[in-house]
């Protein structure tokens, strides 16, 4: 991928940093998720759906709260953006909500390779591509946002200027490229860097645009444009491989996991924003927890898989809910007609 891109900058000049981004995770043949980068216990990152099917539980509960809110339309439709293996959408359907009982749970994905070990059968469909509008139904996007190509804006003097990936002694570095305006209004600091996210705005839009009814519900890790001007750089982009934290963006691209922090100031207003814990609370994880924690108790001593699946719910509503962890992940929630 280094060599590839070295001869497009020797060509063209630098790259343009969305378009970096772009290749570096989704490029067909040496992007990040063409090679096999995925989460899970055994990938490079761990998201909240591999933790166990907890979260998938929990959200199944919200997917029939916002079905209930529409009045119980036939034909629910359950969409996943950025579904990766087909984790999260396993554990919605196994706990069998009442909206996928006559509904489809579509899972979209760019990457084939993820796709490939996506689930199949009835009530399940998988796509590379956001389907073109009439859903009644909700959309879930967990941790895709911050996977979505960004620009960089850097500081100089008093006026910001994208930040390019450009060509030095033949090694990828950052480079100074144009001025631009920055996606919000925020006046430029000394040393200061701040992302330019339109791609997730356009997304989110574009999203809202695809629903007819229902909702949308995005879960991610995000800060606001004033809050990322005050910070180093490499503690709201980074990268990941092997579950441990990476390089520089530009160091070995298409092996590592490049990823941003979300700013919320540059997204559509949603209709509530919580912390992950607060959510899941609000849609039953106790409960679920209790049910599980009941079953270990009267089921220890005979081993059997209910009792294990029991005491794993208190273990994953632990992680789920740690505030220094995945409970303090932000949920943004947009409502379209109910």
């Amino acid at each position: 991928m280094a060599g590839r891109l070295a001869d497009r900058i020797a060509r063209s000049g630098p790259i343009p940093y969305p378009e970096f981004v772009e290749a570096c995770l989704y490029d067909e043949t040496h992007g990040f998720y063409a090679s096999g980068g995925a989460a899970g216990r055994r990938g490079d990152f761990l998201t909240s759906p591999e933790v166990g099917p907890l979260f998938g539980a929990v959200l199944a509960r919200w997917m029939d709260d916002v079905w209930e809110a529409l009045g119980q339309p036939g034909g629910f439709t359950v969409l996943e953006a950025g579904a990766g293996r087909g984790t999260l959408a396993r554990a919605v359907v196994a706990a069998g909500p009442r909206c996928l009982e006559a509904g489809t749970y579509l899972m979209v994905e760019r990457s084939a390779v993820l796709r490939a070990d996506q689930p199949s059968g009835i009530g399940f469909a998988s796509s590379a591509h956001l389907p073109d509008g009439g859903i009644t139904g909700v959309v879930v996007a967990n941790e895709l946002l911050d996977n979505l190509p960004f620009g960089l804006l850097a500081a100089a003097g008093d006026r910001w200027r994208s930040v390019r990936v450009g060509l030095e002694a033949d090694q990828l570095v950052e480079v100074l490229a144009e001025e631009c305006l920055p996606p919000v209004d925020i006046a430029p600091v000394p040393g200061a860097r701040i992302p330019d996210q339109g791609n997730a705005a356009a997304w989110t839009t574009g999203a809202l645009e695809n629903l007819d009814a229902g909702a949308l519900l995005v879960v991610d890790y995000t800060s606001t444009t004033t809050e990322m001007a005050t910070r180093p750089v490499d503690q709201w982009l980074r990268t990941y491989r092997g579950h441990q934290q990476g390089g520089r963006p530009v160091d070995d691209p298409g092996s590592q996991d490049i990823t941003v922090e979300v700013a919320v100031d540059q997204l559509p207003e949603p209709t509530s924003t919580t912390d992950q814990a607060t959510f899941l609370a609000a849609h039953g994880i106790d409960d679920l927890v209790a049910e599980g924690r009941q079953t270990w108790t009267e089921q220890a001593t005979t081993g059997d898989l209910a009792a294990v699946r029991g005491r794993s719910r208190i273990v994953e509503a632990e992680a789920l809910r740690d505030p220094t962890g995945l409970g303090g992940f932000t949920t943004l929630e947009w409502r379209v007609g109910c």
